[in-house]
């Protein structure tokens, strides 16, 4: 069964450009697959990539300070011997057929704390050839904007003041209906899910009530499921049937209300006729419903990342997770972090980025289908993740030169 959407509608990053973050201190990574996944030996940079979106985000839900509190400022931001802010520069259009559209934003500390050096938005009105136009430029909280749904240079400029240095002037001004460019760019990272899903945070039982999306750890799993049991349950029935085929002799899940008012998930298999409690069903059945709850979201997240999905499930499924993975793309864009090679096999060379730490100890990210080797290996049936343990790709072997380039590459019988 097939749950794929047209994706005309569908928001999607073609370009993530990232300085002077921890170890990215100058990163690119350009045309972005619908599923794009990052693949890499420990300390590589997959993490931290991963958190760069995470980052984003919450300077959007919690503001600026937050965020950056949260990461102890600086001392800890900023890639180590670098100077001057942390940058971010996303390219990504609204729907497959309209404009680029650009996004800057940087980031710089003082006495005061962090604050907005540089924010910018900048696209090529009606996809016309010549410099990108600047609709949106701030600077230390100053600047100005063009209302309307195609701003150019013949409409009018407003200068604006916002109330404090370190408020972002896309999250401030995308709440105006006359800015609909800005809107569409807040309600796209405000939009974001990124999971950092476990088992064990999915056998709690909460109070009772519906909720529409699963948290970023899954305590909520039991209230997805009565949701979508009440307002989706053909979405649910789908769900299940996934399940029942990656869980032998699965029949039904239920989230069934307590008296004192919790909710109680509870899974049912054959032969038995009693269900069991949740607490006591296997992590690979939690982790793999939570996936699958996320993934077959009725109204999904404009970006899902998801970090280690190996983590807890049989190898065996994985390749299977990749194809619903693939499925959901056509409805959200999805991000994905792994070092399991059976993951791996169930990708196609252009959606995987391999990244490594340099000499300087920076990250780096090479694409498998610019690598000359992996596309000949590929095109004789080899599997990605197969072709990494055996160490065939330029870059990315934990034990030699920190998983950097390499100067020479065994041969594949």
């Amino acid at each position: 069964m097939n749950i794929s959407a047209s994706s005309e509608a569908v928001p999607r990053i073609e370009s993530i450009q990232v300085k002077n973050y921890r170890a990215l201190r100058d990163l690119e990574l350009r045309e972005l697959t619908p599923l794009t996944v990052f693949l890499g030996p420990n300390g590589s940079g997959k993490s931290t990539i991963f958190d760069v979106f995470a980052f984003l985000a919450e300077c959007f839900s919690v503001g600026l300070r937050k965020a950056w509190d949260k990461r102890n400022r600086f001392r800890e931001l900023r890639s180590r011997n670098a100077d001057g802010p942390i940058e971010f520069e996303l390219k990504y259009r609204e729907t497959p057929t309209s404009a680029l559209i650009t996004y800057h934003l940087s980031i710089n500390e003082n006495a005061r704390g962090p604050f907005v050096e540089d924010e910018w938005l900048s696209w090529r009105r009606g996809r016309q050839y010549g410099a990108p136009y600047r609709f949106l430029n701030f600077k230390r909280g100053r600047g100005s904007v063009v209302a309307g749904e195609e701003p150019g240079a013949g409409d009018e400029r407003v200068e604006e003041v916002l109330s404090s240095p370190d408020v972002l002037a896309v999250n401030t001004l995308g709440q105006l209906a006359k800015h609909p460019r800005v809107n569409a760019l807040r309600e796209f990272i405000t939009g974001w899910y990124l999971s950092y899903l476990s088992a064990d945070n999915s056998r709690g039982i909460p109070e009772a009530g519906p909720q529409e999306r699963l948290t970023a750890t899954g305590d909520n799993l039991p209230n997805v499921i009565q949701y979508l049991r009440e307002q989706h349950p053909d979405r649910l029935d789908q769900i299940l049937e996934r399940l029942s085929q990656r869980v032998p002799r699965l029949e039904r899940v239920e989230a069934d209300i307590m008296q004192d008012g919790r909710l109680l998930l509870q899974i049912k298999d054959a032969p038995f006729e009693r269900p069991i409690m949740a607490k006591y069903v296997s992590d690979g059945t939690l982790k793999m419903l939570a996936y699958l709850t996320v993934l077959y979201d009725p109204d999904p997240p404009r970006l899902i990342g998801i970090e280690e999905p190996e983590n807890q499930l049989h190898p065996r499924l994985l390749q299977n997770l990749v194809e619903e993975c693939r499925n959901a793309s056509a409805r959200t864009q999805l991000m994905v972090t792994t070092h399991s090679p059976f993951f791996v096999n169930g990708l196609k060379p252009e959606e995987l980025w391999v990244l490594y730490r340099d000499e300087d100890g920076y990250t780096k990210a090479h694409r498998a289908s610019d690598m000359e080797r992996i596309r000949e290996f590929v095109a004789n049936s080899a599997l990605l993740g197969d072709l990494w343990m055996e160490n065939q790709f330029d870059v990315g072997d934990p034990l030699t030169n920190a998983g950097g380039l390499k100067t020479r590459r065994p041969q594949r019988s």
